[in-house]
């Protein structure tokens, strides 16, 4: 069994999977599953305040999630896949728990291939970070903690990561970006041209 049919597996038995993107490792589980969405708010000792992203393989796929606008699908065709996370109007079928109630999701599509090689065989998928909310983001699997290697079926190790910094966090709508991330520049300079 290869380590994508393994995290698979996992994914479809409401297990969690930690895997490699371009900027640090996530925590992935079923982003439609509630049982699986509690597990990473759990792991990460997150507060369900606090929004959970998810993630697909594609822009496009990611659409029969959300409503996205004209202008949001087009900023997503420019961005995606990349270290970005687009805040969309959600579809009733995305469970409020991963949204925290709120209207909008976070639409993640990662610009790594092993990422997006999982994501091809399961998804959509939780995206946060693995780690304990509140801890630095990790880019190595040595560095998981104890909390979070207990507590997840697999773990896609792709070595040492590149990013370290987290993605984007981009409301085109509103014009507004929630967190600065390695594009943060080039999500500005689009917003501001169109």
């Amino acid at each position: 069994m290869t380590r994508f049919e393994t995290a698979k597996n996992c994914v479809q038995n409401d297990e969690l999977v930690v895997f490699p993107t371009e900027t640090v490792y996530g925590l992935a589980g079923d982003a439609l599953s509630e049982t699986a969405i509690e597990k990473v708010y759990k792991v990460k000792e997150r507060s369900p305040s606090k929004p959970v992203s998810l993630a697909t393989p594609s822009f496009e796929e990611s659409l029969q999630y959300v409503h996205a606008s004209e202008r949001e699908e087009l900023f997503m065709e420019s961005f995606l896949p990349g270290p970005v996370t687009v805040l969309v109007e959600k579809r009733a079928r995305v469970p409020d728990i991963l949204t925290s109630g709120r209207e909008k999701v976070g639409v993640r599509v990662p610009d790594h291939d092993v990422a997006l090689q999982l994501l091809e065989s399961v998804s959509p998928l939780t995206a946060t970070s693995a780690n304990i909310s509140g801890t630095g983001s990790v880019v190595n699997t040595d560095k998981l903690s104890e909390n979070v290697l207990d507590n997840v079926g697999c773990v896609v190790d792709d070595g040492v990561l590149d990013g370290g910094t987290g993605s984007t966090v981009v409301d085109v709508e509103e014009n507004e970006i929630h967190r600065e991330g390695a594009v943060g520049k080039k999500v500005r300079e689009w917003l501001q041209n169109n």
